[in-house]
């Protein structure tokens, strides 16, 4: 992808070194090369499988100092400016994984540490532990959030606010839901594993159908396109810091960087809200995190 104009405003980048097995990583550190490191929010993350071993993955001390220093690696860099834990580690008390964390802030390799994808009992607990051990603390949260997905607005959200972390959200398209196209079950993810994202005969799906058939008339109305009213729909929510974007073209940025200034009145607010009531999830299988208490049933029921 080409970069984006220098006065785009565009100065956080976020990855993980799972995305495409570390070339992710490999790609944006190529990218740093060509302008001042200290410019950018270098952001990345760790805990999911690098690797067919049980030590490559999770919160574990012994993981994460490897995992850092392969993406500072690939990276090209001597720091990490927001590292987060890709998902909860159910099997590594938090009190190790904070304490490996803030290691690496004294070191100087990483300024701060955030989370991913953590339910609210999770953010609790490990702000009570980052206390109550004398450890740094979680500075962010990244959840999936978008004008399909409100969930997260009756929960983690509320959590953030209270403890003050910052919100890094993702997806505010829906997979290509609210992209645009006339059909947004034609595109390009469609396919494969993410057919089950468009199958209409999910009632779901149906429901979203039907939302985003109002959504696209409502920004007619208010003379957007579609995307720049998705977008500005999550900006607009006073606890979002960032609103992470993933485009595939350089005209898909361009498109999305030209609504950046978009400011949503109270009107088409509100009338959003009348669409899809606040704190609602249209379609629950979208969510990218289910706990493992619910995926797996034997956490639900006496051994045998």
């Amino acid at each position: 992808m080409s970069p984006a104009p220098p006065d785009a405003g565009i100065n956080l980048i976020d990855t993980a070194d799972v995305y495409s097995s570390g070339e992710s990583e490999t790609i944006v550190g190529e990218a740093l090369k060509e302008r001042r490191r200290d410019d950018v929010v270098l952001a990345t993350k760790f805990a999911m499988p690098m690797g067919a071993d049980a030590n490559e993955r999770g919160g574990s001390r012994k993981w994460i100092m490897r995992a850092v220093e392969d993406s500072l690696r690939r990276l090209g860099t001597d720091h990490i400016d927001l590292y987060q834990i890709h998902r909860f580690d159910p099997v590594t008390e938090l009190d190790e994984t904070l304490s490996a964390l803030s290691d690496l802030v004294r070191a100087g390799k990483v300024r701060a540490f955030g989370s991913s994808l953590f339910h609210p009992e999770q953010t609790v607990e490990a702000q009570w532990v980052a206390e109550r051990r004398g450890h740094h603390r979680f500075r962010s949260e990244q959840p999936q959030y978008n004008i399909l997905l409100r969930g997260i607005e009756s929960n983690v959200l509320p959590t953030a606010r209270r403890y003050g972390l910052g919100v890094l959200t993702f997806g505010p398209l829906a997979s290509g839901w609210l992209s645009g196209r006339a059909d947004p079950t034609a595109g390009h993810r469609n396919a494969g594993a993410g057919a089950q994202l468009f199958d209409l005969s999910d009632p779901g799906n149906r429901a979203k159908a039907e939302a985003v058939r109002r959504l696209s008339e409502l920004a007619d109305e208010a003379g957007l396109p579609l995307p720049h009213l998705a977008t500005a729909f999550v900006r607009a929510h006073p606890v979002v810091t960032s609103v992470l974007i993933g485009p595939r073209t350089p005209e898909h940025l361009t498109g999305l960087l030209s609504g950046a200034g978009v400011v949503l009145t109270d009107d088409v607010l509100d009338r959003i809200d009348e669409i899809v009531p606040p704190g609602t999830d249209l379609n629950h299988g979208d969510l990218m995190y289910v706990p493992s208490e619910l995926a797996d049933k034997r956490a639900r029921r006496i051994s045998r």
